[in-house]
């Protein structure tokens, strides 16, 4: 094996079989060979995997097992995931995959020559119980020099049980996207040149006693003789979309680069008496003609029996006149004059939306996350075609469908998936919500493993926000997350609503109480601006609710308004975090002070608030004010990188993170031989170095005097210093370890236990498991998910202005504050300045 390479032992056809410990086991199947390396892309790889195993592409899922964890299956979704993959794997020859999807690949789709010659070596079909031992048998790989020596496999796979070995099938799995695209359009090319469908032919014939007029009796010929024709020709020139008369202009010229496709299209026209399979392949050479020479057509008659029309351009004496001709079964022009006496029309070619479609299919394919405006540019440069922004967008909208699924259909796949999903997770509270129309209004998912990971290992701290999901339908997904003992963010459950507003938060919130009732008295913390203190306070008893300090620190910021005294603004938000994090009240004063000294409006902006639901010194809940961050910022990260696709899909893509990040933290923390987790262990030491140079005076048993450079008094009993830094932590100041010291006693019994190793391990000990081809239903289940009750999408006529403040910042937007050069004021400049002079 050469170096850098891994060898996927692809599993497929059986069953996951869970054993009494939990663990998993596949049986059934067969199993197939192939290698990639470090810049194999999955796309290639999800491709040729689709082609081996005759699976539908996009229902297709790759999973495995982390080394050493036979219970937890990982999805692989994009590049990072595969690479991520080969990491795990680093070291090893082999490592087992296991491919799921629906059975038919659609060869005629991605246009694909089986069997082309390629770099990486198939091996024959194994049985999975063997193919590990297949491949430690089989003779070593020859690599030969040069770039394709990346990617081979073994030569063969012989089975042992009957020492048949097969001729291997060649694969370039490692080959670069672009090598990938031109083979993929010379096979096109090939195919299209010598695999032309031949239309089958059904004659009916009729006896009638009076001879019908002339032009009836073709039109009847057309339709009864030519209906099936034309079916067949709707189904060969189709694309992927199955529009009826939509040749796939990618798939048909993209062996050719843009100059070449338009100047082959100038003689898709060439005058009376050229022939045509059907009015559909008429029309589509037709629109390649008005594009090549860049004019306008219009149709006087557009029927399937015959089609005339003229230039668009007034007074152009450019015209043509086609129909159908029984006798020969062909769509015939007849008549066309072929002169433009418009001259240079000032309006380009009109593109149909299956042109566009189809032309924008094919640069999604190179590159999926393309802007309307780049694609815009790119067809006015390579077809000299104008577009506005509206028909790029309906056109990146079809053409995203037709790779990705439709954004509809995903709606009415959500009961079926709702259903698997809390099949494979016991335990889960999983709810969804539709309203009298059918329409989707509400859908909360809670598992199992995250609802014992909080109630186990996590503070009774949850912290409530919202992100867009960035769809056409404009949902926004609701989260109560948890932070772990290492003050990470760790996901308790989440909801996809159609609104955001009180009524949807009050529904969120009733269902997060019914997941995670406990005893615990849980601190709540959000955005001031949500409103949401009274509903917490109203559904969960005992509740303490606080401002989050990532959101008032930007409202502060924003709303600062000069003049600055002093230190200027920039010492303001560094008063402000000073001030929710002091301990004391009068520290709190002090902070306050500092930046009343600034700014009075600052100040004035700052005291309106209650410290009591903000600061650290008067807050009674559980502390938070150190955590700056803004937490749901990985939800809006993960979204990010998935935007485009359809709800099921992205949904797919918030678990396949949750359960990686699960088990990565799973698989860090299995490393670790401390009593706490290793941030904590060594706030720990730190504190330890410094109480050596403390002094300790016995008070009583419980209470002792600490003398340093101040006194402190350290009371056991109540595991409290009058430093307030143990309370407000957790762990034991450097007054209370030195009492230790002089007591004997040990330091990790007086720590908090959500700070343990053990606890940090109980947070993450449980799995989420994924449902298989979340794409698409198994055949076998299609007809309970047609006989299911139907979804349908929520309305789409609100315009999603919230959450912009998260996606300027994701982007890297910042809006500049306009500030008045008269007066100083922020929010006008000095035309608009209504101060007088």
């Amino acid at each position: 094996m050469g170096k850098g390479k891994l060898i996927l032992i692809c599993q497929s056809g059986g069953e996951f079989v869970t054993k009494d410990d939990g663990s998993l086991s596949y049986d059934g199947g067969e199993a197939n060979a192939v290698a990639i390396n470090p810049e194999t892309h999955f796309g290639d790889l999800k491709l040729k995997l689709a082609e081996l195993l005759n699976l539908e592409y996009k229902s297709l899922s790759v999973k495995y097992f982390l080394p050493g964890n036979k219970q937890t299956l990982i999805t692989i979704c994009n590049d990072k995931d595969l690479k991520r993959m080969f990491d795990f794997h680093e070291g090893s020859v082999t490592a087992d995959v296991f491919v799921i999807g629906t059975s038919g690949f659609d060869r005629e789709t991605f246009a694909i020559e089986t069997g082309r010659a390629s770099g990486i070596k198939l091996a024959e079909t194994v049985s999975p119980s063997k193919a590990s031992k297949a491949l430690v048998t089989t003779d070593p790989v020859s690599t030969p020099a040069g770039p394709s020596a990346a990617n081979l496999t073994p030569n063969s796979l012989a089975d042992p049980a009957d020492g048949t070995a097969h001729s291997p099938i060649t694969y370039d799995v490692s080959a670069t996207p672009a090598d990938t695209v031109k083979k993929r359009r010379r096979a096109a090319s090939r195919k299209n040149s010598t695999d032309a469908p031949t239309a089958a032919v059904t004659k009916t014939v009729r006896k009638t006693k009076k001879m019908a007029p002339r032009r009836k009796r073709m039109r009847k010929d057309y339709l009864t003789e030519s209906d099936d024709d034309m079916e067949e020709e709707r189904d060969t020139s189709a694309g992927l979309d199955g529009t009826n008369g939509a040749l796939d202009v990618a798939s048909e010229f993209n062996n050719l680069s843009p100059e070449e496709m338009v100047a082959m299209w100038k003689d898709s026209i060439t005058g009376v008496g050229q022939e045509f399979k059907s009015v559909i392949e008429f029309r589509d050479a037709l629109q390649r003609f008005s594009i090549a020479h860049r004019f306008r057509y219009k149709f006087k008659k557009n029927e399937t029996s015959r089609a005339s029309g003229m230039c668009a351009a007034e007074g152009c004496s450019w015209s043509f006149y086609a129909s159908w001709v029984p006798s020969e079964r062909v769509f015939k022009i007849k008549k066309m004059n072929e002169t433009h006496t418009c001259g240079e029309s000032s309006k380009t070619a009109h593109p149909t939306k299956n042109w566009l479609v189809s032309i924008i299919k094919d640069k999604l394919r190179e590159s999926p996350h393309h802007k309307p405006k780049e694609i815009s540019k790119s067809i006015l440069r390579d077809f000299g075609v104008t577009l506005n922004y509206s028909q790029v967008y309906r056109g990146i909208e079809g053409a995203r469908e037709q790779l990705q699924g439709s954004y509809k259909e995903a709606y009415n796949q959500l009961p079926w998936f709702c259903d698997k999903l809390l099949e494979a997770n016991p335990g889960s509270f999983i709810k969804l919500l539709i309203d009298n129309d059918k329409k989707f209004q509400r859908l909360f998912i809670s598992f199992d493993a995250s609802i014992h990971g909080f109630q186990n290992g996590c503070r009774p701290l949850l912290f409530l926000d919202s992100t867009s999901l960035r769809s056409k339908y404009h949902e926004i997904l609701l989260t109560a997350t948890a932070l772990d003992g290492d003050d990470c963010i760790f996901p308790v459950a989440f909801a996809i609503v159609d609104t955001e507003n009180d009524d949807s938060w009050n529904w969120f919130l009733e269902e997060l109480r019914s997941a995670v009732s406990s005893s615990r008295s849980i601190t709540f913390v959000s955005d001031k601006q949500k409103g949401l203190m009274e509903s917490v306070l109203k559904i969960f008893e005992n509740a303490h609710h606080g401002y989050s300090i990532y959101h008032l620190l930007d409202d502060f910021m924003k709303n600062l308004k000069g003049p600055f005294h002093g230190e200027g603004k920039g010492s303001l938000p560094v008063n402000f975090l000073a001030a929710a994090c002091a301990a004391r009240l009068d520290s709190f004063r002090m902070s306050a002070e500092q930046v009343k000294k600034v700014s009075s409006n600052a100040f004035d902006w700052m005291m309106q608030i209650a410290p009591e639901y903000w600061t650290n010194a008067a807050f009674k809940g559980e502390s938070y004010q150190h955590i700056t961050f803004d937490v749901a910022e990985s939800y809006a990260n993960w979204i990010e990188e998935v935007w485009e696709l359809p709800l099921i899909q992205k949904l797919e893509r918030l678990l396949c993170k949750m359960t990686e990040m699960i088990n990565n933290r799973r698989m860090n923390s299995s490393g670790w031989f401390t009593k706490l987790i290793p941030s904590r262990e060594q706030l720990v030491k730190d504190a330890s170095r410094r109480a050596h140079y403390l002094k300790v005076l016995f008070s009583s048993d419980t209470l002792f005097e600490v003398q340093g450079d101040s006194t402190h008094v350290v009371d056991m009993n109540k595991r409290d210093c009058s430093c307030l830094v143990w309370k407000a932590t957790g762990l034991p100041c450097h007054h209370a370890i030195a009492v230790f010291n002089s007591t004997g006693r040990n330091v990790y019994d007086y720590c908090s236990s959500y700070f343990t190793v053990d606890s940090y391990r109980s947070t993450y000990s449980k799995s989420i498991n994924l449902v298989e081809a979340i794409f698409k239903p198994p055949a076998k289940e299609k007809a309970s998910v047609e006989e299911a009750e139907q979804v349908l999408p929520p309305s789409s006529t609100r315009t999603p202005t919230t959450h912009q403040k998260r996606r300027r910042k994701i982007l890297g937007i910042e809006h500049r504050t306009v500030t008045c050069t008269k007066c100083k004021g922020i929010g006008h400049n000095k035309l608009s300045c209504k101060e007088t002079s």
